[in-house]
């Protein structure tokens, strides 16, 4: 079982700079914001912990609740996922475990809860809403990768305001602020109820976490509460000018290896992908794809499927791990129903690309400018066709690794070239 296409990998070259000693830069930040004259002393202290699969993770959360711990407060964990986790407790912390959120790892308790309270209304008159345990804490500590959202473009984007607005929000909140958002804008409604949150909740202080572009932490941001929009912004402004992206500006057939939640809100990044599908916003220029194959679905999902919609293609694989009423939720409460839609499912890797070459209509094979990654968080080793090698011939950031060589599948259809990575 072949297809007549061969393929080379390659390799990105771009800086990547990261933090090995994560105690040393948390504590480093925090002391820019003398957090030493917070009483910490008998408190009790919730701390978010969202269902993005952020660099080191438990770590974080670790290393902060000791810190609490040591200066004589009281820390547990606050779930804070919007509708992730499928809307109740249970999944929630099904979530957290599966990124290795465990109370015995970061050693303190989670107080899974996905009731909310009403808090009146912001001052664009968005209903409020927010998880009741953080009604209960003396004190909070926000903490959020910052990165540029997939449904919208601005200077707030997803990071510690939408953790307020959303993460904070749970389920109702979630809904309440896509609705509004819909109508009024993404970050408008998102910074209206971060402000909100801001003055209803007793938030100490935030850290912004930045991860480069092989998804390793770089740099940390301690922000008080009154910061949090001013150095937010600026904090995402230096995000975006690292970012790496696919490198090519027209494919014909991109396959990716793997969607999830715990890559992207919308399963596979729809900046990386060219593809935002949210009514209302401006699709991106580049690059243009025309089909999109997805192979599998990260376990770390849930059967969460949003934004696999994205695609025109995916296989049985990604089919039966689906759960289509939690996709749904997440896909109708995000007021994105498109990104939740059902591709065309075929049975195995070989009939996906095989069905994604022949929408393309009479074109040689040597001519498609096929592409596989991974997932799209890692953009540093790709395949490509022969078509793009002859293309991007004298692009100084690419490296030709290997190649080429055929694309191999197993007796059951399924893609084995890079079983052992790219």
């Amino acid at each position: 079982m072949n297809l007549p296409l061969k393929i080379y990998r390659i390799r990105q070259s771009v800086d990547s700079p990261q933090i090995d000693n994560l105690k040393e830069a948390i504590c480093n930040c925090l002391q820019e914001i003398k957090y030493e004259r917070i009483n910490f002393s008998g408190k009790i202290v919730g701390i978010t912990a969202g269902s993005r699969g952020i660099d080191r993770i438990p770590e974080i959360l670790s290393i902060i609740v000791q810190i609490v711990k040591d200066r004589g407060g009281k820390p547990v964990l606050i779930p804070s996922m919007g509708t992730h986790g499928g809307s109740t407790a249970e999944r929630q912390i099904a979530v957290l475990t599966s990124l290795g959120i465990t109370e015995a790892n970061v050693n303190c308790p989670i107080l899974a809860n996905v009731d909310t309270e009403y808090l009146g209304k912001t001052d664009i008159d968005v209903p409020l809403y927010c998880n009741v345990e953080a009604k209960k804490v003396d004190q909070i500590i926000v903490i959020n990768r910052v990165k540029p959202h997939t449904d919208f473009t601005g200077n707030i984007e997803s990071g510690l305001c939408k953790m307020l607005a959303i993460g904070l929000g749970s389920h109702k909140g979630a809904e309440f602020t896509h609705k509004y958002a819909r109508l009024i804008g993404h970050e408008k409604v998102i910074t209206s109820i971060a402000l909100k949150m801001l003055n209803e909740l007793p938030i100490v202080f935030g850290i912004a976490i930045a991860e480069n572009w092989k998804n390793k932490i770089k740099k940390f941001v301690a922000m008080m509460p009154n910061e949090f929009l001013k150095k937010e912004s600026e904090f995402l402004n230096c995000v975006k000018k690292s970012e790496i992206k696919l490198p090519f500006k027209l494919i014909d057939v991109l396959m990716i290896g793997e969607m999830g939640k715990n890559i992207s809100g919308t399963g596979m990044d729809t900046k990386v992908i060219g593809r935002i599908m949210v009514k209302g916003q401006k699709e991106p220029e580049f690059p243009k794809i025309e089909c999109v194959v997805v192979s599998d679905l990260t376990s770390e999902s849930h059967g969460n499927a949003c934004g696999i919609g994205l695609a025109e293609i995916t296989t049985r694989k990604v089919f039966n791990k689906i759960d289509l009423f939690t996709t749904a939720d997440n896909s109708i409460s995000a007021m994105s129903p498109e990104q939740g839609r059902i591709p065309c499912v075929v049975s195995n890797d070989y009939e996906a690309i095989k069905a994604g070459i022949s929408t393309l209509g009479p074109i040689d094979n040597d001519k498609v400018k096929f592409v596989y990654i991974k997932n799209t968080l890692k953009l540093e080793n790709i395949a490509v066709s022969e078509a793009l090698i002859k293309e991007e011939v004298n692009n100084p950031k690419l490296q030709i690794i290997s190649g080429p060589e055929e694309l191999k599948f197993n007796f059951e259809g399924d893609l084995i070239n890079f079983e052992g990575g790219i």
